[in-house]
């Protein structure tokens, strides 16, 4: 009897404990499942907010792609602008370049206006010193006819910056000078220098336009 007894408070004792594992093993799958269904919420909130965040993330793209319009407009109208600005300094370029090239054909042609107006007063005189001597008796009067249109002459030359050269006497210098022969220096001094002068050289602003034909001293 006490055996049996023992048994069945052995049986009794071991159907508590797995009652107990039971109860246990319940109650953690209970805790799993909440966990897992926790984080299916969590995942799909954060799906939620991808969406969000991605339709965030395309307004600004529709945005850009809304202003491509207006600014590729303007963009043209700065080319156009800037075409039509290089036409018109092409214009004016062209037509300054050609006004240059008629006001410097015009220059060269006219250059010596000035000169020859000068020139013309002498002209006239030599015109009446001609009809003059036609009929002049007295060689005297002509001559000192001859004198005063020579005198105007040089100094209008010298109104327009000619200068007369001052050879005989000077060295000879081939800058000045041009050779025509060596003649026998009637001094020692004077060889090396101009003995006489077969032709004038002037100076026009103080730069030689003719050489002076010399002889020279040997």
């Amino acid at each position: 009897m006490l055996k049996k007894k023992k048994d069945s408070e052995k049986h009794g004792s071991a159907n508590e404990e797995m009652q107990d594992t039971n109860q246990a093993a319940s109650s953690g799958a209970a805790e799993v499942s909440g966990e897992e269904a926790f984080s299916a919420e969590d995942a799909s909130g954060n799906g939620g907010a991808g969406e969000e965040g991605a339709g965030a993330e395309a307004l600004p793209s529709d945005e850009v792609a809304a202003e491509g319009v207006p600014a590729e407009a303007k963009l043209k109208k700065e080319i156009e602008e800037l075409n039509d600005k290089y036409l018109r300094l092409y214009a004016e370029f062209d037509n300054f370049k050609r006004r240059s090239v008629k006001e410097r054909i015009e220059l060269i042609s006219s250059a010596s206006k000035s000169v020859i107006l000068s020139l013309l007063p002498v002209l006239d005189d030599f015109d009446r010193a001609q009809k003059s001597m036609e009929t002049a008796s007295d060689v005297s009067a002509v001559k000192e006819g001859v004198d005063l249109i020579s005198t105007k002459f040089r100094n209008i030359l010298a109104q327009q910056g000619v200068k007369e050269m001052e050879a005989v006497g000077q060295p000879f210098n081939a800058d000045l000078h041009e050779a025509v022969t060596n003649i026998p220096a009637p001094s020692e001094d004077m060889k090396g220098k101009v003995i006489d002068q077969l032709e004038k050289g002037y100076y026009l602003n103080d730069k030689v336009i003719r050489f002076a034909k010399v002889l020279v001293g040997a």
